[in-house]
């Protein structure tokens, strides 16, 4: 039976081969961790999130976006500075309103995010009380 690397096989032989295999894995994890941000897709984080149940009329949706080349809110497409901040009033309209934030990134693929806000004017709370 002879030898899986031949009869001459020395320990730089060896060490070559154990070398190169941990340069090829190393280098397919690099490829992998560099391109997490293509394989993950838009994401958007929304910040100081408003409660479902408003008795203002207009509520402030900020958040950031990453990974993104378009950002709509309810179709209407809105902007994000250099960090990926965005920042824009919502009108409610009396009674059960939904916001749909739609975010895509330069592959086409589409998350979409729904926020459902119930509004109630202060005066309608008072005379229910």
């Amino acid at each position: 039976m002879t030898p899986i690397l031949g009869r001459h096989t020395t320990l730089r032989h060896i060490l070559y081969y154990v070398v190169v295999t941990m340069c090829i894995f190393f280098l397919f994890g690099y490829i992998l961790f560099q391109a997490r941000f293509l394989l993950i897709g838009p994401k958007v984080t929304f910040l100081n999130a408003p409660s479902v149940v408003q008795t203002q009329r207009v509520v402030p949706l900020e958040g950031t976006a990453q990974n993104i080349v378009k950002l709509a809110l309810n179709g209407r497409p809105i902007y994000t500075d250099k960090n990926g901040y965005f920042k824009e009033a919502l009108v409610l309209e009396n009674g059960y309103t939904i916001a749909t934030l739609e975010a895509y990134d330069r592959y086409g693929r589409k998350r979409v995010y729904t926020k459902q806000f119930v509004y109630t004017p202060a005066e309608v709370r008072e005379v229910s009380k």
